[in-house]
């Protein structure tokens, strides 16, 4: 018998198999810093990559639109439907809600992708 309160995890089989990603709640913007974007994706280089190759070939997309492929803000996460559920909180904000979340980890709005590309 455990005595830590630590279960014995081989109990559970393939639960460190499924679920266990990293999920990613994002915010992009453009060039000139009016537009903001909250989407959510596991793999936030080829999510950047693609939104840049929706720019390129004209895309009917609100970020080929609008041209925000500048990554400003990001948050991680293990289970998607946390991501999801994040991604829809941020996205009922205000603006200047989205702007103080930004800043709390990215005082001068500086663009992020090129950590990711």
């Amino acid at each position: 018998m455990e005595h830590s309160g630590t279960k014995n995890l081989s109990y559970f089989p393939g639960i460190f198999k499924e679920g266990w990603r990293t999920y990613y709640v994002y915010i992009l913007t453009n060039r000139n810093k009016t537009v903001l974007y909250t989407g959510v994706t596991n793999s936030l280089q080829n999510r950047l990559r693609q939104h840049q190759n929706d720019i390129l070939i004209n895309k009917k997309t609100f970020v080929s639109r609008y041209k925000c492929h500048h990554l400003v803000y990001y948050e991680e996460f293990t289970w998607i439907q946390e991501a999801i559920a994040r991604e829809k909180e941020i996205k009922g904000w205000l603006r200047i809600k989205k702007l103080n979340l930004i800043k709390t980890k990215n005082p001068n709005l500086d663009f992020l992708e090129d950590s990711f590309l």
